[in-house]
């Protein structure tokens, strides 16, 4: 059960002075950035310290210092902070020109990238005061199909952790609302010179050393089941768990690895490697948008959700 006394107790203004004076390290600092006094610093300091039952700063001879347990509650309070401060922006009618919304979008290594830059580019003309942060959606190990990998990330959506999720998601409720973004395959990265990049054929797929991307260091991927329905298998060397390191090992080694296509198409000239199609019958994924229904009552919500798809077919 909550501990109702400490909610009681509990005032927002406390959780701002926290993020203040850990940015500034000194209270009178804290003090002018907040309009206030020294003393009413120093007095809120006094009520978060009983609050949170740690001296949170100490003095020293420039200032203040942070304990382990201010350092600790710093994420937690600033994510508290940033959710309380979405909320009372949506109370206000959304304009994208002087907003100052911040908004979480989840989406795997591979993914975030392709819509990133071009987002940021529309935001910086239309919204230039909209931040965005990117939470990493990251798949269970169970060896799932692709789209059923990324489920999880719809409790995500209902729980507030993010605000919009894009990845191959398929086959969503009907409480969500889905917007394919764009189309997406795999091709094959190697180093100019690789003998797989002179002659892609299966054969040399197969006898090639490969880097498989995953964040359990499982080393089967979906290309392991269509190579089965051929009988044969690859030699996976490596696994890691994104597809930047994929991306620069492949460069500066034999190792060859199946990667999305836009994403090598945006960084293959700066690692000098060279995409090849895949030897295999491959299809193609929906990069999909998604967002809780009921969230799109949110004005400023339903906007990004509208932007992402223009940054894509810009």
């Amino acid at each position: 059960m909550m501990n109702e006394i400490n909610l009681a107790r509990a005032d927002l203004n406390l959780l701002a002075l926290f993020e203040v004076i850990l940015g500034e390290r000194h209270l009178g600092r804290a003090a002018a950035r907040l309009n206030l006094t020294p003393s009413a610093v120093s007095h809120g300091l006094s009520r978060l310290r009983r609050l949170l039952n740690d001296p949170l700063f100490l003095r020293v001879p420039k200032g203040v210092m942070p304990t382990a347990r201010a350092l600790a509650l710093a994420e937690p309070i600033a994510d508290v902070l940033a959710r309380t401060r979405n909320v009372l922006a949506t109370a206000e009618p959304f304009d994208p020109m002087t907003s100052k919304r911040r908004f979480i979008i989840g989406a795997p290594d591979g993914i975030s990238p392709v819509f990133l830059a071009p987002l940021l580019a529309r935001l910086d003309r239309r919204a230039p005061g909209i931040d965005i942060g990117i939470r990493q959606l990251l798949p269970p190990s169970g060896g799932q199909s692709v789209e059923q990998a990324w489920t999880p990330a719809l409790s995500e959506l209902e729980r507030g952790a993010m605000d919009v999720a894009v990845a191959p998601i398929d086959g969503a409720p009907p409480r969500f609302v889905t917007r394919v973004l764009y189309e997406e395959d795999f091709v094959v990265v190697a180093r100019r010179r690789h003998p797989f990049a002179v002659k892609p054929t299966l054969q040399r797929f197969c006898e090639a050393r490969h880097i498989v991307v995953s964040m359990t260091a499982d080393p089967r991927g979906f290309l392991d089941k269509e190579l089965a329905k051929h009988n044969a298998t690859r030699d996976v060397a490596l696994t890691v768990p994104d597809f930047g390191s994929a991306l620069a090992t492949a460069a500066d080694t034999d190792l060859i690895v199946a990667m999305p296509r836009r994403f090598v198409a945006m960084h293959a000239a700066r690692f000098a490697v060279v995409a090849r199609e895949v030897p295999l019958r491959v299809r193609k994924f929906s990069i999909r948008a998604v967002v809780p229904k009921a969230a799109l009552m949110d004005a400023g919500l339903a906007w990004l959700f509208d932007e992402l798809r223009a940054a894509v077919s810009s």
